[in-house]
């Protein structure tokens, strides 16, 4: 058993950038890639914490990225302390996935006038988990398969209550599909013009993460949408993750087949994010607060449970 070393906090933006561009000159979208994955048996879920609270923003993208790539077949990660509390063992020679974990410390400076004035200054740290495949001597329910995922026209009907639910507008017709900032609706072609209904719903899920950006919401500026590749870019990343995420907590499997603007798309978000190390970090936190707040608008203030 291998536990990775702490990386210096200046190398952590960058190396995890340049991990999931690598993907991303590959022409591979690396927030899509359990749903192609065979290991995965059609069930999709947000990679799981020890104690069955899913983990949220980049580490989603970093854990399914590890989970495809190695070939485990359990959602649920552990560290190596967390193992041993519960009188298990990491196999020898096994390797950790590197998660991450934001938070701030306060520091008093002086300012241009001598006085003591305290800023907020923000870090990221990795540390090491373990998928449950690695482990040894753990609780039989951690290996159990998970529950069968409800019949596919149950995930429907429910992933429909939720996005009806958040109220926004949405009207069909035409044969595209797009989020109308000046007239605050969503613009959809009738679901029979989808291969199935799953990639309805996940291009239901995409436009209306858009419409999470108004700013009686969440207050995302997307003026420049339009005008900027740079800040188009930026948030078709940001709503791709979220419909990925979204999509796993719903339960629904959608095919996912590459739009045809994909490749310009991938072609700009490369650029992006080679020129901002950081920018792969604010997308998966932007795109966590937007279904974090399609979540609240469900009628349990904590959100219905999953379907998933």
């Amino acid at each position: 058993m291998t536990n990775r070393k702490t990386e210096p906090r200046t190398d952590i933006y960058a190396r995890i950038t340049e991990r999931i561009v690598a993907d991303l000159e590959k022409g591979v979208r690396p927030w899509v890639q359990p749903w192609s994955a065979g290991n995965a048996s059609g069930r999709i879920t947000r990679p799981l914490r020890h104690n069955g609270a899913p983990y949220s923003g980049v580490n989603v993208l970093l854990l399914w990225s590890e989970g495809i790539a190695r070939g485990f077949s359990s959602p649920t990660w552990m560290t190596l302390r967390q193992a041993n509390e519960l009188g298990a063992q990491i196999r020898k020679g096994e390797t950790g996935a590197t998660v991450v974990y934001a938070s701030r410390f306060t520091k008093t400076e002086k300012d241009a006038r001598g006085d003591d004035v305290e800023r907020d200054i923000p870090f990221l740290k990795t540390y090491s988990v373990f998928n449950c495949d690695q482990v040894d001597g753990l609780p039989d329910h951690f290996y159990r398969r998970p529950d069968p995922v409800a019949e596919p026209l149950e995930r429907i009907e429910h992933a429909d209550r939720f996005f009806d639910n958040t109220g926004a507008v949405v009207r069909y017709g035409g044969d595209k599909a797009y989020y109308a900032p000046v007239t605050d609706h969503i613009q959809l072609p009738r679901p029979e013009f989808f291969k199935d209904i799953a990639s309805f719903i996940a291009i239901r899920a995409h436009e209306t993460l858009h419409w999470t950006a108004a700013a009686d919401r969440l207050n995302r500026d997307l003026s420049r949408y339009h005008k900027d590749r740079g800040d188009r870019a930026f948030e078709e990343m940001l709503v791709e993750l979220g419909s990925s995420f979204l999509c796993a907590d719903l339960g629904i499997v959608p095919e996912l087949e590459p739009r045809p603007d994909h490749a310009s798309y991938i072609k700009s978000w490369v650029t992006v994010l080679q020129d901002d190390r950081k920018a792969i970090f604010a997308a998966a936190a932007h795109a966590q607060r937007a279904v974090s707040f399609l979540h609240g608008l469900q009628p349990d203030a904590a959100g219905e449970r999953l379907a998933a």
